[in-house]
């Protein structure tokens, strides 16, 4: 049976920055993706926003890594040629006591160490962006866009030319502790099942990491490992509106754990609006029209330019939420599970928003716990 040091199950944006960051020619890594290609779910569809750090409670590995992680990702796509843009970001309020939510929101954003924030006035929102009401308005300039497929393709590339095996098409069927490390069971596209051995084995499976998890033997319910699906829809914004705003506009959060819709400009020049987030039991794509009522309503207050006309349905996600509804937001799990008695199995789950902007600083912190283990 062919043996293995580390394998990772999941290709996304951060199952990718993990190989980058622990493919070694003197390691042999793989890196298992059930999809075609990379990428193909969660990372694929969302806002690709690069978020300041802001929402997150103080000292959440969300805060954390989603600070070190902007700096990161605005080095690798500099110095790398990945498109990106710092558009800057304002978190608007329309009433008073929005004003003071925002003065809470920037009291948690510095003590996150997230750079730069300041609340400005009405008429500072004005000269930024004329077309958006405001009574006041936190300003975060190192919030940004960026182009999701390029830095994921950097990493598979990166992955690669360290030595990385990457096999795509195929799904993890078993996994069995052995006294090495993990006997995996795999199923490729013909429908075949092949087996390996792995002395580290990573679970970045998104959706499909509380199974991996419960695959590996561990209570997903009893450990709180339960992955919990939030959709999040998106409509356009036609009629040549997507001028009137140049960078993210945000409302003041409507309630806990919830950012609202806000606009998504993209590197092209357009816009959406999104996401509209709720809970669901299976995973569709599919956009409920119905619901552009609510993105007209949610939005016009901060938005006075937007009608019901410009709104056409666009696309959606899913992210993986580890709280149920409403309970308070809960933390990414990013834990070695050797007090469990499974030494070298290493959890990933429940990495929702700021996912992607906490990737670069999730492959660092990953590659640590690899190397306390080795």
């Amino acid at each position: 049976m062919e043996t293995t040091d580390i394998t990772i199950i999941g290709a996304g944006v951060v199952g990718l920055s993990i190989a980058s960051q622990v493919a070694r020619k003197d390691r042999n890594v793989i890196l298992v993706e059930r999809h075609s290609g990379f990428g193909q779910e969660t990372s694929s569809r969302n806002s690709e926003v690069i978020h300041a750090g802001i929402y997150y409670p103080e000292g959440f590995l969300k805060a954390k890594l989603c600070v070190a992680g902007n700096i990161l990702l605005y080095q690798i796509c500099k110095e790398n040629g990945i498109p990106h843009k710092k558009t800057g970001k304002l978190i608007v309020a329309v009433t008073e006591k929005q004003v003071k939510d925002l003065e809470d929101l920037l009291a948690k954003g510095k003590r996150n160490g997230a750079e730069n924030l300041s609340i400005i006035s009405s008429k500072e929102v004005r000269e930024l962006e004329p077309h958006v009401t405001a009574c006041a308005a936190i300003f975060a300039p190192s919030s940004g866009i960026i182009d999701s497929h390029r830095l994921m393709k950097f990493w598979e590339i990166k992955a690669k030319d360290s030595g990385a095996d990457i096999i795509y098409g195929c799904e993890v069927k078993s996994i069995e502790k052995i006294p090495d490390g993990y006997q995996i069971g795999v199923k490729d596209s013909d429908g075949e099942t092949f087996f390996f051995s792995t002395k580290i084995l990573i679970n970045s499976a998104g959706l499909e990491s509380s199974n991996i998890a419960a695959l590996a033997g561990i209570d997903i319910e009893e450990a709180g490992y339960r992955v919990y699906y939030c959709k999040g829809e998106y409509f356009s914004l036609g009629g040549g509106k997507h001028v009137f705003a140049q960078r993210l506009i945000y409302p003041t959060p409507p309630k806990p754990g919830f950012i609202g819709i806000h606009t998504v400009p993209d590197l092209q020049g357009m816009m959406k609006l999104g996401p509209y987030d709720y809970y669901v039991d299976k995973i569709d794509y599919d956009v409920d029209e119905t619901n552009k009522e609510l993105f007209y309503r949610s939005v016009k207050p901060f938005l006075p330019f937007v009608e019901l006309e410009d709104l056409k349905p666009d696309t959606s996600g899913i992210r993986p939420k580890v709280q149920k509804p409403g309970e308070p937001m809960r933390d990414f799990i990013i834990t070695h599970e050797e007090k469990r008695g499974l030494p070298g199995f290493i959890n990933l789950i429940g990495i929702e928003s700021p996912g992607l902007t906490a990737a670069p600083a999730i492959g660092r912190y990953v590659e640590q716990m690899v190397a306390e283990i080795i």
